[in-house]
């Protein structure tokens, strides 16, 4: 299966993105979203740069996937969240049995917090991501998820697991 390049499909009018969701019984499904890009003026003396509307988020973190993780099976994301794919595929498959793979530079909206759930799979070097929490993390899933390591200033925290 050939991955697809959500970044490369950018035009100046719309940029696309994979969503992944759970309809009201709990399957999973993905779509591809357009999300429109209107001219703005962000430097004087320059061409409008093409923005789409603000999206409210809580938090951004980097997330290394480590090499040999390979396969996460059925799994629900604690909070909707944006997932920005730097570098490496990734494979999502849902429980309607729709298996996508995306490229690198493409963004996945993972809001099936709810649900089957789905499973991702990932090359064997592994790959970083750049995750963003559109909402509040599920806190019945993350009471003891953080913890400071040991030997660090109170600023050093340690995310158990990655939470998409």
């Amino acid at each position: 299966m050939k991955a697809v390049s959500y970044a490369s499909r950018a035009t100046d009018q719309q940029a696309t993105y994979l969503r992944i969701y759970a309809d009201a019984s709990g399957e999973t499904h993905m779509e591809e979203i357009d999300i429109s890009l209107l001219p703005t003026e962000v430097f004087d003396g320059y061409p409008p740069l093409r923005l789409s509307e603000t999206l409210a988020a809580l938090g951004c973190r980097f997330c290394r996937v480590p090499s040999g993780m390979h396969e996460v099976g059925w799994h629900n994301p604690r909070c909707r969240k944006l997932a920005i794919w730097l570098t490496g595929e990734v494979e999502f498959e849902t429980s309607d049995g729709d298996i996508r793979r995306v490229a690198a530079g493409s963004v996945v909206l993972a809001e099936d917090t709810t649900g089957k759930g789905h499973i991702s799979r990932h090359p064997p070097d592994g790959q970083l991501q750049i995750m963003v929490d559109l909402d509040r993390l599920d806190r019945t899933h993350v009471a003891s998820g953080i913890r400071r390591q040991s030997g660090t200033s109170g600023s050093s925290w340690r995310f158990l697991d990655a939470g998409y």
